[in-house]
Formats: C-alpha cells, sequence, structure tokens
C-alpha cells in the first residue's frame, strides 16, 4: 500500500520519497518491502537503514553506501531490502561557504539561516570534517527489540581531519512520527571508507547546498500505519538519533 502524505510545506521547492515510518521503526519494524535498486529509482540523495537494522545507509550521488557497526563503508547490492529510508532527486536552490569552522549548534542554526525559513529541506555538506561523532548498529534477529532498546548497543567512532560529506533532511515538529523532526545527518567520507550516523560535528571548511521540499509521498509496507500524534517518544528519539 502506498499513501501521498502532503505537509504543505509551501509552493516551492522538490519532493521526498520514504519507504515506511519513523514510529514503525522505533517499534522494531526492520523488515520492509522495497530494494535498495527501486529507492534510488526515486531520489539521488538520502539516508536510511536496511533489514535487520543492518547498518546506516547513505544516498550520495545516485549510491547506495552501508556504514557497518564499526564505521567501514560498503557498497549495496541492489536486491537489499530497507525498512526506512528517505531520498530525494537532489536540486539546491541555495549554496554558501562555511562561515570559518563551525561546531554541531552553529552549524545547524546557520543552515536554518541559510534556508531562510523554509521548514523542510534536504542538505548536503562537503567539506573537511574537523570532527564527526558518528555511530552505527549491529545486525538484529528476530524477535527484533524496539529501537530505544537497541541504541545501547550502538557502536560510537570518531572521523576526523578528512574530506567528506554530511547529507540529510530537516522536517518541522509535526512531521514528528512520520519523519525525525530537526536535523536527521549522516556522513561519508571523499574515499568511501568510512560513514555513519552523525552524533556531533565540527566542520572546519566547506560548501553547504540545501533544497527546500514541498510534499513527501510515504510508502507504507503490509502492517505499517501512519502513526498518530505523538506516537513517538521525542526524549527517545533525542536520544537514539542524537544529530
Amino acid at each position: 500500500m502506498a499513501i501521498d502524505v502532503d505537509l504543505a510545506l509551501g509552493l516551492q521547492g522538490g519532493e521526498a520519497f520514504q519507504t515506511s515510518t519513523v514510529a514503525a521503526l522505533f517499534d522494531g519494524a526492520y523488515e520492509g518491502d522495497l530494494t535498495v535498486g527501486d529507492l534510488l529509482g526515486h531520489g539521488d540523495l538520502g539516508l536510511g537503514t536496511f533489514d535487520g537494522l543492518d547498518g546506516e545507509m547513505v544516498v550520495l550521488d545516485g549510491e547506495a553506501w552501508r556504514a557497518d557497526v564499526d564505521g567501514r563503508l560498503h557498497r549495496v547490492d541492489p536486491s537489499t531490502g530497507t525498512p526506512f529510508a528517505i531520498v530525494t532527486r537532489f536540486r539546491p536552490s541555495e549554496e554558501a561557504a562555511l562561515p570559518g569552522p563551525l561546531d554541531h549548534a552553529t552549524l545547524l542554526a546557520w543552515l536554518e539561516d541559510l534556508a531562510a525559513g523554509e521548514p523542510t529541506y534536504a542538505i548536503r555538506i562537503d567539506g573537511e570534517l574537523g570532527r564527526v561523532h558518528a555511530r552505527s548498529v549491529p545486525r538484529q534477529s528476530p524477535p527484533y527489540r524496539p529501537l530505544a532498546e537497541v541504541a545501547a548497543d550502538q557502536h560510537e567512532f570518531d572521523l576526523g581531519h578528512v574530506s567528506g560529506t554530511l547529507v540529510g533532511f530537516r522536517f518541522p515538529a509535526r512531521a514528528a512520527g512520520v519523519e525525525i523532526a530537526g536535523f536527521h545527518l549522516h556522513v561519508v567520507d571523499d574515499d568511501r571508507m568510512r560513514g555513519g550516523h552523525v552524533l556531533d560535528a565540527t566542520l572546519a571548511d566547506g560548501v553547504a547546498r540545501i533544497a527546500p521540499l514541498h510534499d513527501l509521498h510515504v510508502e507504507l509496507p503490509p502492517g505499517v500505519e501512519l502513526p498518530a500524534p505523538g506516537a513517538t517518544d521525542e526524549a527517545d528519539v533525542r536520544r537514539v538519533e542524537g544529530g
């Protein structure tokens, strides 16, 4: 079953495609009915995870990569399944050089200024990583535990003083449960050796591009419904998702 969700984000901007919801992922729905090959037919930039919660997904320039539990990157076979992912055909409308080194909080505030009030947008930042604190999680086996419990087993690591790219999205609070409210960022280095889910980032230099989004198409796997408001505990979301 597929359902279109109009977030009423404005008259300008692009579209994003998503399989399943954050609420379903937090409930332990770690097996989907969409392949990575099908996902890439809907966009060339994005993020997510894989069946069994097998690492962190980064989609960049139309290629999908998996960051394993130690942060090592692997190319992904198109037949690999995904229980949750979001992609867009990235067409930035704003581009700017970072105004010097930025810590995580300052970076997010600067992105908000660059977006000039847009509530929802896709993000790509290419540059020199002063330090990125990232994570990935080990593959899970049935019966699946809720994500808040799995997060206790996550592996954290640092990427620093390398060239790389941050990709992700910013969604408003009203999208919570369907998506992560606020910022959700993943990272890969230029050598495609290391990556993961961003918990904290300090960027030394770089260029940021943002693409406003006006529509989100959500495809719901069998057994998954749109969450009711408040279906996810935002304290749990922030604890698990970090940056």
